[in-house]
Formats: C-alpha cells, structure tokens, sequence
C-alpha cells in the first residue's frame, strides 16, 4: 500500500504538469506522514544532507567549465580540426560535424551544449554543401547526445552518488562506449552519402591537421586535464571539475580572447542557475530513495525478481524498456534517481556489474534526449535550424535506430564498458 501511495501521487503530480523536483519531494512527504511516525524534521535533515557530498561539487564546476568553452570560440575551433581529419570522405562534412560533438562532448559534459554549440555552426554550412536540412539536422542532434556519456559527464556523476560507486571508474567506461556510438554515427553518415551520390572531396594536407590541431590543443587539453589527472592520481574528479573551470576561463579569455569581462557574469549566473536546478533535483530525489530504503522497497522489487527466476539477459531488456519509457517523459538526473535505487539491489543479486550498469543506464537517457515530450536535444536542434520538431524527429531516425542498436551491443558485451575501468582499476 505504501510504494502504491508513494508512486501514485508521484506519477499524480507529474500528470498535473507540477515540476519533477517538487513531485518527488511532496509524494514522498506526504506518504511519509501518512504511513510513519518518522518526524517532519527528518525530510529537511535529509534533503539538506543528500547533497552535503565532496563529489557532488563537480557538478557545478563542470557546468562552468562547459559553459566556459561554450561561449568562447572552442568549439569553431574543434570543427575546423574534425573537418581536417575527416572531411574529405564522402559525408564528410556531417562526419566532421559528428566527430566535433565526440570531441566537444568530452569538453562540455553537456548534451545540449554540445548541439548548440556544434549545431549553429555546423548545421548551415552542411546545407551550404548540397546536403538536406534533415541530414545535417538529425546527424547533430543526435551526436550531440554523446555529451552525457563521454567524460566529464554530470549523468555519471548522479549515478555515482546515488549508488555509492566511483566517479572515476563510470568516467572512464563511459569513454570507449562514447566512441564506440560516435563512430557507429559516423558510419550511418558515410552510408548515407554514398548512397545520396556524395562523393569523396581533396584529402586535407597534413600541414593543414597540424595547424588545425594546435589551435584547438587549447580547448582540448582540458580533457588531458580531467582524464590524466584523475587518472594519474594527481586529484579527485571534483578538484579536475575545479582545474577544468580555472582553466576553461584562462583559455577563452586569455589564450582565445573570446570572452569579454562583460560577459562573465552571464555565464556564471546561467551556470548557477542550471547548478541550482540538478542539485534541487537531487536533494529531492535522494529524499524518495531514502523512503524507497526504510520501507525496503527496492530489496522487495530485487527479491521478486529473483523469486520470478529472471536472468540478467531478461532483466536487461526490463530495464531498457523502462528507462527508454521514462526518459520520454523525464530529465536524465530525476529518472537516474527514481530507477536506480530501485533495480540496482537486483542487478547486483543478478551479478551485473555496477559500473556496466551505470553506462546503460546513461546510454538510455542519451536515447531519452532524442525522444518527447522532454527530449531537450530535439528543441534545441529545432530552435537553431528554424525546423519544426516534427520534422526534426524525422531528421534524426537513420541515426537514432543506430543508437539503439549500440545500445542493445553495450548492453549484451559489458567489456566494452569494463575494458579500461578493469584495466587501470586492477
């Protein structure tokens, strides 16, 4: 009666259109007053000290950080790199534009960041070229979903804290599965022009990549900063969230010299804004998991799925099929919380591993991003393109059923996630 009640109103209050945080924080109010004795005091006490966590501070700082880079001139200068490297092959142009959201996703930590940025350069000079508006319109909306799998990632970070696992070993199994979707985007591409009469265009010298890599060297240190340093056991992923920010002011106003004084304290406050907003979630999302605890909820959930005899190639598809159903209706960071305190016992029981689990999970919610009513990725895409959302559903099709199918192969071969986690954690 009591997770009947509790998922009611929940689910009551998101139907009404009240805001996640608000939803989960008052649905777990009153079914605490309700069916305990458990003071009110504790509901304040909890929510302040769920995010009185060291590791949760990297979220602000990477937020800065990307955001940073985002208003310098990064990002024009990882597109004139990608276009170097891979811009003579048929489609070579989308693929570059796919190949700066892999670079500029391990930059920003965002996934929409990443299509703005990306996007309002990229998108008219694609059509420029011959290609159609959905072409270079689906390829980028949905490379720029990257953001929140390839490190820094902020979805990583909330899975982290909220299963009690290292930050450091979700960063790096979200890496090769990062790439390894990035490349499988580059390939629908590749297929897709050849198939449109695309032809191959003039090989860029390598004078050229060299002169376009150490423009963008700048912009992409900043991932030799966080990946080594963490890595190299010089600092926690947090201080490499506080060294990424330093340093991302230092490159676009002193190195670029693309930010203005004036402008900084815009992009502070819309940092802080976006900050406030996840850690709102947070705070009320770790106040539900707490109730889902006491009242054992997920142990129950765990217990029955064992006592069904379901085996981790069954549960998997449970738990993709649930998650790409939430996250057509919820933000990455409140869905994470919800579900994963939920199927984590039973994954564990299963002998699934944690860090596998947290990288399927994040893939499910780059898919959410490409999926309404929420998926942010598909606004964004239509706000710089001047599509309609219809039609940028359409657009983005060929490159989503790729991501589905990547998602299906890192679900099914864990090594793909666990390759270099096993490798530098042994």
């Amino acid at each position: 009666m009591v997770a009947i009640t509790l998922f009611g109103l929940l689910f009551l209050f998101l139907l009404v259109g009240i805001p996640i945080a608000v939803s989960l924080g008052l649905s777990t109010t009153i079914t605490m007053l309700l069916f305990t004795d458990q003071p009110t005091l504790v509901i304040a006490q909890k929510m302040f000290t769920s995010i009185d966590k060291f590791a949760l501070m990297a979220i602000p700082l990477f937020v800065l950080a990307g955001n940073f880079l985002s208003q310098g001139g990064a990002a024009e200068r990882i597109i004139r790199f990608a276009k170097a490297v891979v811009g003579h092959l048929p489609g070579g142009l989308p693929m570059s534009a796919i190949f700066a959201c892999i670079i500029f996703a391990a930059v920003s930590g965002s996934s929409p960041a990443t299509v703005a940025a990306i996007g309002s350069i990229m998108i008219g000079a694609i059509q420029e070229a011959g290609y159609s508006p959905k072409f270079s319109v689906g390829s980028i909306v949905c490379a720029g979903s990257l953001g929140i799998l390839i490190p820094p990632s902020i979805v990583l970070i909330v899975y982290g804290v909220t299963v009690d696992q290292s930050i450091g070993k979700l960063f790096m199994a979200g890496f090769v599965p990062g790439v390894f979707l990035g490349t499988m985007l580059m390939v629908v591409t590749y297929i897709a022009a050849r198939r449109a009469g695309f032809k191959k265009e003039k090989r860029a010298p390598f004078s050229e990549i060299w002169k376009s890599f150490k423009e963008a060297s700048w912009g992409l240190f900043v991932i030799v900063i966080v990946i080594g340093g963490i890595y190299g056991g010089i600092f926690t992923p947090t201080e490499a969230a506080a060294v990424s920010a330093v340093y991302g002011f230092f490159v676009v106003k002193f190195i670029y010299k693309d930010l203005k004084w004036k402008m900084i304290p815009r992009v502070i406050m819309t940092s802080a804004a976006t900050s406030a907003m996840i850690l709102f979630i947070i705070a009320n999302a770790m106040l539900f998991a707490y109730f889902l605890t006491i009242q054992q909820i997920p142990q129950a959930l765990a217990q029955w799925i064992i006592d069904m005899n379901f085996n981790k190639v069954v549960f998997l598809i449970f738990v993709n099929i649930l998650l790409l159903i939430g996250g057509n209706f919820m933000e990455p960071s409140s869905l994470i919380m919800i579900v994963a305190p939920l199927i984590y016992p039973a994954a564990v029981k299963l002998g699934i591993d944690p860090i596998h689990l947290g990288v399927i999970i994040t893939v499910n919610m780059e898919i959410g991003m490409l999926t309404p009513p929420v998926g942010l990725n598909l606004f964004v895409a239509s706000g710089i393109s001047g599509m309609n959302l219809q039609d940028v559903i359409r657009a983005s099709m060929p490159w989503f059923f790729a991501l589905l199918i990547g998602l299906l192969i890192i679900t099914y071969i864990p090594q793909i996630s666990l390759f270099l986690p096993n490798l530098i954690y042994r």
